[in-house]
């Protein structure tokens, strides 16, 4: 973009550059504070409605959907003090139209939730996980020790539970075992085959005591509860990348307009004329 500025000696074109980087860098550090400190807010009031016990508290779903509609909450005020910041600080344009004026204008605030989405998915990540590993205590320690073993081992846990216990050498061997092949054949095939699972229940009668329809029958049920708890995982992991998806689009859109508004203000335009009036005096 060249502005042509009158000197003594004549018209001079000077070039300036059509992004002002300063503007759209302070947008985004404002948008990532303040996400910031909303996301802590948010593990806050989550920590509130949610107990450990069956009949009180805010149900799965509820805190599902509240969770989801305060990620939209936090992005929409976010972006929007992003997007203003970054349209009301940009440098003004001289001898463009208005409509290029407001294009540059929205472009900033595009870019500063660009910036603070890329910003933040790196640098808040952290500060995030600390907010929660704090305010869990010592859950962190139990996820540390978890994370040594299976998701499987706890279903393993479960087909080996007997009142008569053997060695624990023995039952551990058995236990990996089994852990193995959980973890094998629920992957690629969602079930066991008939080989996997007559050997399952051979060794489920074998540890427990139990008789072999007894035991057929804890193997059936165990596999279909694991099935039912793998299957809700993957449901809540889909619904909260739904969620995340659709707080991005409204953030961005967020901070375009605010960008709009803001530079509408910086100029003295904003509230003055409408977007038809200003599209007809373009053309």
């Amino acid at each position: 973009m060249e502005q042509v500025v009158d000197t003594s000696s004549g018209s001079v074109a000077i070039e300036t550059p059509g992004v002002s980087w300063g503007a759209v860098l302070a947008g985004a550090a404002a948008a990532c504070a303040l996400t910031l400190l909303l996301l802590s807010l948010g593990m806050g009031l989550g920590f509130a409605v949610v107990s450990p016990w069956g009949d009180r508290g805010a149900s799965s779903t509820s805190f599902e959907i509240g969770t989801g509609l305060y990620f939209i909450v936090m992005a929409m005020i976010s972006s929007g003090l992003g997007g203003y910041l970054a349209g009301r600080l940009r440098r003004k344009s001289v001898g463009l139209e208005t409509v290029e004026v407001q294009f540059r204008d929205t472009a900033h605030g595009f870019l500063a939730w660009a910036v603070a989405s890329i910003v933040g998915a790196v640098l808040l990540a952290s500060p995030a996980s600390s907010l929660l590993g704090s305010a869990t205590g010592g859950a962190v320690q139990a996820a540390a020790s978890a994370s040594q073993f299976s998701p499987m081992s706890n279903y393993a846990d479960m087909l080996l539970r007997s009142d008569n216990r053997p060695d624990q050498q023995s039952l551990a061997d058995t236990r990996g075992e089994i852990t193995r092949l959980l973890t094998t054949s629920l992957r690629p095939n969602s079930d066991l085959s008939g080989t996997d699972r007559d050997f399952l229940v051979k060794t489920v009668a074998a540890r427990t005591g139990l008789s072999q329809a007894d035991a057929e029958k804890r193997v059936n049920d165990i596999l279909t509860q694991a099935k039912s708890d793998l299957d809700k995982a993957r449901k809540a992991a889909m619904h909260t990348a739904i969620w995340l998806t659709l707080s991005l689009f409204i953030g961005a859109f967020a901070a375009a307009a605010a960008a709009w508004e803001g530079g509408g203000v910086r100029d003295g335009t904003w509230g003055r004329v409408n977007v038809r009036e200003t599209l007809a005096r373009s053309r």
